[in-house]
């Protein structure tokens, strides 16, 4: 008795299909690549300039610690940060003592999205014109 079958299956590939593919991607390349534009100029400083300091620094600024508490300068201190609602009024008076309409916003690394949005929502509330800065 004879048990094997006689469809017997091919394990091998057909490789012309994968000269086809290769065939295919190497046109692709060379396409891009003569496509792409090398000469876009890019507006670096030179060695021998200096960097100018910011002529109009920011004076208002928002800090977001660690744990989500704010920090208004110039009028608060880090030993004592405060919660959203306590330093709207605080915030609005120390940009209106700067004589310009920006707030700078810095947070901690680890502060959460949620607590410097909300300082940006102030701020665009106000029509404040938001700094964004972070700690390393």
């Amino acid at each position: 008795m004879d048990f094997s079958s006689r469809n017997k299956i091919k394990i091998e590939g057909g490789m012309a299909s994968m000269t086809d593919l290769v065939f295919l991607l190497l046109i692709f390349f060379i396409i891009m690549s003569l496509m792409s534009n090398n000469q876009t100029p890019i507006d670096l400083p030179k060695t021998d300039q200096d960097i100018k300091p910011v002529i109009d620094p920011v004076e208002a600024t928002v800090i977001v610690t660690e744990d989500n508490q704010y920090v208004v300068l110039p009028g608060g201190s880090m030993e004592e940060p405060m919660e959203f609602d306590e330093i709207k009024e605080l915030t609005a008076s120390a940009v209106e003592k700067s004589g310009k309409m920006k707030l700078k916003i810095a947070g901690h690394r680890n502060a959460s999205y949620e607590a410097v949005f909300n300082v940006l929502a102030l701020s665009q509330a106000n029509a404040w014109d938001p700094v964004l800065s972070y700690d390393k």
